[in-house]
């Protein structure tokens, strides 16, 4: 049969054992949530360099577009405005489809 002192040992390893675990489950508890920090700091300093790229690449697309807009614009303008107005053909063309109009024939 076993004695007290035997079980008084076993309940002291017992303990022990359990301190060791408890111990252990907050090291592996500090531990992760150490790194799940750090994990998040690096994706937070990722994630925000890879939106500053972005924002650039979209910024330098946005003034490219800008620039090919305004050329087309001002070569348009040239083109209209190096256009002469003939307004003796204009209006002998108006005359004409108003006539064409009113009478439903050439």
């Amino acid at each position: 049969m076993v004695n007290n002192k035997t079980l008084d040992h076993l309940l002291e390893v017992e303990a022990s054992a359990a301190a060791i675990v408890e111990d252990a489950q907050k090291e592996a508890d500090r531990r992760i949530h150490e790194n799940n920090e750090k994990n998040r700091l690096a994706f937070d300093e990722r994630y925000k360099s890879e939106i500053k790229k972005h924002l650039s690449l979209l910024n330098e697309e946005i003034e490219k577009v800008k620039t090919q807009y305004n050329r087309a614009l001002d070569d348009y303008r040239r083109e209209i405005s190096a256009l002469s107005v003939d307004k003796e053909a204009f209006c002998a063309l108006f005359n004409e489809c108003i006539l064409i109009e009113s009478t439903g024939s050439k």
